[in-house]
């Protein structure tokens, strides 16, 4: 099976060499700078703060496909054939990449993953949470490190070692860029530690997946969801739901959670028997080039995540 995915993504770097399938491969430039390719939102976001413009930064997810099912196309093995760095988060839903570099050939790659320089937690299950037969092993690591603004900081640092041992002419640029960036997180985490020091409760309950172990952890929040992070699931069962709206009723809850992109059909659900408001927390799974040109940021989803567990937790 390792053999026939490496044969496929070699067959699709012959394609990208006699063909424009998409316009990642064609934002690299030979103008002297290194190219830096990256694949989730966080990971880009990071790396363009620290580099500004001593880098090629390309963001390979302009789709906004959802990372648990991103399929390298074409185009995105050819960048990745041309790039000096290659930056990504590491876990399941990167399994790909292996391979992909590998068909990519490019010998003087030098490759990051983000959780491999981080200490990890394992994805858990909690009461009321549904889970089928293929999603019963709750050892796996948990990917979603980047919901943590601690290990954001972390991640941030390692990347900037990279690129400093990568590009040596621009190291003190790169460090200082990364202090600056670095101090804006460890503000906006204590600003996360503020509001549970004056909060009512500590309890938010996600009526979709939840992807937010690391940020619920960093900050003492107890929770309760309908699904896994990295669930395949949308249907929830009537005992997820009843569980959920006598959940919703016994904390006396302002308001449940969803994450982007929902179809907020569980939500709806609950907040119609219970007649709690629906809030969004943004867990930079998905996010679009279009997002990015109308200004999103990591840091400014995470402020406006802060700003919803605000009133989620009163």
């Amino acid at each position: 099976m390792k053999k026939l995915s490496a044969l496929f993504l070699s067959l699709i770097l012959i394609l990208a060499v006699f063909s424009s399938c998409g316009n990642t491969a064609e934002e690299i430039t030979d103008d002297g700078r290194l190219t830096v390719v990256t694949t989730i939102f966080p990971v880009y976001d990071w790396t363009r703060n620290i580099t500004a413009d001593r880098c090629n930064v390309i963001y390979l997810d302009k789709n906004g496909t959802d990372m648990h099912s991103f399929e390298p196309t074409a185009s995105v093995i050819a960048a990745i054939a041309e790039a000096d760095i290659f930056i990504h988060n590491g876990g399941v839903s990167d399994k790909w990449i292996d391979s992909a570099v590998e068909s990519a050939g490019n010998k003087k790659l030098v490759t990051l993953s983000v959780m491999s320089t981080i200490e990890l937690l394992e994805e858990e299950t909690v009461d009321g949470m549904q889970i089928h037969e293929h999603e019963t092993d709750t050892s796996e690591e948990d990917e979603h490190i980047w919901l943590s603004l601690r290990k954001a900081i972390s991640a941030v640092n390692s990347i900037c070692s990279t690129l400093c041992t990568a590009d040596s002419e621009n190291a003190q640029f790169y460090k200082a860029n990364a202090d600056a960036y670095t101090k804006k997180l460890s503000e906006l985490d204590n600003k996360f530690e503020s509001l549970m020091s004056t909060a009512e409760r500590n309890t938010i309950l996600v009526a979709d997946r939840f992807p937010f172990r690391y940020l619920t952890e960093d900050y003492g929040i107890e929770y309760y969801a309908a699904f896994p992070g990295c669930s395949a699931e949308s249907e929830a069962s009537f005992e997820t739901v009843t569980f959920l709206i006598d959940k919703a009723k016994e904390l006396s809850l302002p308001c449940i959670l969803v994450i982007e992109n929902s179809d907020t059909k569980l939500a709806d659900a609950i907040s119609g028997e219970t007649g709690t408001k629906i809030l969004t927390l943004n867990s930079c799974q998905s996010v679009k080039q279009e997002n990015i040109d109308n200004g999103l940021t990591y840091l400014s989803a995470m402020e406006n995540n802060l700003s919803t567990l605000t009133e989620a937790l009163g």
